[in-house]
């Protein structure tokens, strides 16, 4: 056991941003243990104050690099709202595509260069490119090549999409692109099938810990939710008040975090891949399913570090379903539409969507000639910091029969499996002088 020990990690490897974890065993007891956010505090909200309607989905894109797409989707989605545009059945087509891509691109960047490392001893991506594992690591290249490859044929760019603006699209897919597109999704399916065989092999190597808690994120009975959909908790079932969002997602500030934490029904929840998956796993197009069979994931699942793995279900899922929506998209024609011009008015908006970290929410109040007024953004990481500081109090009585080098680790790996974006949770502070 061990009995005295002093673990610091400064600003934890493989994830976005800078978080450092603290624990301070003495005599075989826990004095310390947290999970610290330092990162200095983003001002979007403020940033946009003032701007124009047209304005918000670029400015709030850049709130995050990875997940610019699920961004730009919830700030249309709560500019239309403001303003009462109703899309047309294309636009939320491609839309839908848009997210499954930045799903793809974004799991498998963390399956493949954050996670996958611990899972094999290692202490980055580099050191695959020259062992046994070579193959495996050219498939994972592939793979997120082409998931960017989608998300610029959709939206122009992966990284700060420019084709997504308010009521539809500037730039449109052509048929021959949706054809090649569709084509390359299904040579994606056998690749895909790879890693996760891989993926399974490697999944005794999972920490064996269970902590039971709630799961937050929208459902949809026609569809494994993504896009659309009503707000819901495992523990308290759905809430369709969307918006009233902040009566689910009740933040609050700690003294180690430049982040505010959340909370709902309990003293913590969760968001992500995994949190979906408990959510909606029936909605799972077959081969997805077939994948959760393969890793033996069934809802609900209470073990955090299977996140990775329902990351991976959802990989499977976004290329099936992004199979169907081509189909649709080519069976219906695509037509030329110009986006839907807005009547500008006073009016206050909520767009929520998922994105690959979990549910996100933008909140924008408007003034008669459409500027904002008034903002309010509520980032998935920051919901998961709370459940993430909770895992570790967990975690850790159970792991003190094992070296100070193994707890550090396993700490680590703790983190990483919820494929934190840091920067983007420290948003916004409000701050009183006295």
């Amino acid at each position: 056991m061990t009995k005295d020990a002093h673990i610091h990690v400064h600003h934890i490897t493989r994830v976005e941003g800078h978080g450092d974890i603290t624990l301070d065993i003495q005599n075989g007891k826990i004095q310390n243990l947290t999970w610290e956010v330092v990162e200095a505090p983003r001002f979007f909200e403020a940033l946009v104050r003032g701007r124009n309607y047209n304005d918000l989905r670029p400015i709030t894109s850049r709130i995050c690099g990875i997940c610019s797409i699920g961004h730009s989707l919830a700030s249309l989605k709560a500019t239309e709202d403001a303003l009462d545009v109703k899309i047309t059945e294309q636009t939320q087509l491609l839309r839908r595509l848009a997210i499954n891509a930045e799903n793809m691109q974004s799991h498998i960047l963390h399956i493949g260069y954050l996670a996958a490392p611990d899972l094999l001893g290692l202490g980055s991506v580099i050191p695959l490119a020259g062992s046994k594992h070579h193959d495996t690591l050219i498939k994972i290249v592939t793979l997120h090549k082409f998931s960017n490859q989608m998300s610029d044929l959709i939206c122009g760019r992966t990284t700060h999409p420019i084709r997504l603006v308010v009521g539809g699209f500037t730039m449109l897919p052509t048929k021959k692109e949706l054809e090649t597109l569709k084509a390359n999704l299904q040579k994606m399916l056998p690749l895909s099938k790879d890693i996760t065989g891989i993926l399974q092999s490697l999944q005794d190597r999972i920490p064996d810990f269970e902590r039971e808690t709630e799961y937050i994120g929208l459902t949809n009975d026609r569809e494994y939710a993504l896009y659309d959909g009503t707000m819901a908790s495992t523990d308290t079932g759905p809430y369709p008040e969307y918006k009233n969002y902040q009566g689910l997602m009740k933040e609050f500030v700690v003294p180690q975090s430049t982040a505010k934490y959340a909370k709902h029904a309990r003293d913590s929840y969760f968001v992500g891949a995994l949190a979906r998956f408990n959510l909606n796993s029936t909605q799972l197009h077959p081969q997805a399913q077939e994948t959760a069979e393969y890793f033996d994931l069934h809802a609900p699942c209470y073990n955090p570090f299977m996140n990775t793995y329902a990351q991976m279900v959802e990989y499977v899922h976004n290329i099936e379903d992004s199979i169907q929506l081509c189909d649709h998209l080519l069976n219906r024609g695509i037509k030329d539409e110009k986006p839907v011009q807005p009547t500008i008015k006073a009016g206050r908006g909520v767009g929520i969507v998922e994105v690959p970290r979990g549910i996100l929410v933008h909140d924008y109040t408007l003034d008669k000639k459409g500027n904002c007024t008034k903002a309010n953004c509520i980032i998935p990481t920051n919901q998961n910091h709370a459940n993430i500081q909770m895992d570790m109090e967990a975690l850790v009585p159970t792991i003190l029969h094992k070296s100070e080098k193994d707890i550090e680790l396993a700490l680590e790996m703790l983190v990483r499996a919820y494929d934190p974006c840091i920067s983007c949770s420290t948003h916004y502070l409000t701050v009183r002088f006295v």
